[in-house]
């Protein structure tokens, strides 16, 4: 069913051709579980928008009859990339897709990390193995441990820590993984992530909110793949050293436009300087259902993609870019 911004009882959108025509992109499970899908639709509503809910693999739709497809909770998408990136693909043929197929592809593989690193942004350091690379125990040797997880997943999925000493334990987790073909992430264990990861929002190059969460990986050598992704998830005023650290991953991001939405995910290393853990670029959680402000600007951000073509993209400000 239609959020429409034509008066009731007319949902149909052809009745409603002045409407601009918004997909909001999902999946099953997120048309179950996301508590910011409703509000989305209903705040696209309020502006002038007619808004709809759409699974990004639901059969028999028209993608062109949207002028707009915006990706939220996609949360299938790592499990099914390549079927994925091809309807993201198809779909940026016939509507302006957000955020565009190219940085979807891009970010979908954490690989990304090594060309943040080389641009001269902070960022945890990875080493990746790839399928039918070589490596040993000495290579999850590190003071306070390492974390192993994929190099395409999502929500910590087959993702674990490793306490110092359990190099076998590790290695073992990066075999498995390989032997899926699947490449595998070595990264130390940040001792500093149990004071909390800082999440910090972004709609075009304008900080919007944050927020600082719990650590995930809380028992070393466990695989759980049920997890709370965002345990303690709490509001957040992120230091000037974390939004610049932020804006430069967003800055590095190959892309002549802005993103519409980025979600820049933070951790303090043993000096405490911020750096990147991740950066999410596809179907981030944005808390909008605990940041009202996050969602007026997010909606409004929708609103003025809205009015432009899917060339134009969105401008990158020079300045007052985190008031």
């Amino acid at each position: 069913m239609w959020k429409s911004a034509c008066p009731e009882p007319v949902y149909r959108v052809e009745s409603c051709m002045s409407a601009a025509r918004i997909a909001v992109v999902t999946s099953d499970a997120g048309v179950k579980y996301d508590v910011d899908l409703p509000l989305i639709v209903d705040a696209l509503h309020t502006q002038g928008l007619a808004a709809q809910a759409v699974a990004w693999d639901a059969d028999d739709v028209a993608w062109d009859r949207f002028d707009l497809a915006v990706i939220r909770s996609t949360w299938d998408y790592a499990e099914r990339l390549d079927e994925f990136l091809a309807w993201a693909d198809a779909t940026a043929r016939v509507t302006g897709l957000w955020n565009p197929a190219p940085v979807v592809r891009w970010n979908s593989d954490k690989h990304y990390l090594l060309e943040l690193a080389e641009r001269d942004v902070s960022v945890v350091p990875t080493q990746f193995i790839e399928p039918g690379g070589r490596f040993s125990e000495g290579d999850f040797d590190q003071a306070d441990g390492v974390v192993v997880k994929p190099a395409v997943s999502a929500g910590a999925r087959d993702t674990a820590r490793y306490e110092p000493g359990r190099h076998a334990d590790a290695a073992r987790h990066a075999r498995i993984l390989l032997d899926q073909g699947r490449t595998v992430m070595i990264q130390p264990y940040l001792r500093l992530v149990e004071e909390g990861e800082r999440a910090l929002v972004f709609f075009g190059d304008t900080f919007s909110h944050a927020i600082r969460k719990g650590p995930v990986l809380t028992t070393p050598g466990v695989i759980d793949n049920f997890r709370d992704a965002h345990p303690g998830a709490a509001p957040y005023r992120p230091t000037e050293a974390e939004i610049q650290t932020a804006l430069a991953a967003l800055d590095a991001v190959p892309s002549a436009a802005a993103p519409l939405f980025t979600r820049v995910d933070l951790a303090l290393n043993e000096t405490r300087d911020p750096v990147v853990m991740e950066l999410e670029l596809i179907e981030p959680n944005l808390f909008l259902a605990s940041t009202p402000h996050g969602l007026v600007r997010f909606v409004e951000a929708v609103a003025a993609e809205s009015r432009t073509t899917p060339a134009q993209g969105l401008a990158r400000p020079s300045d007052d870019r985190w008031r």
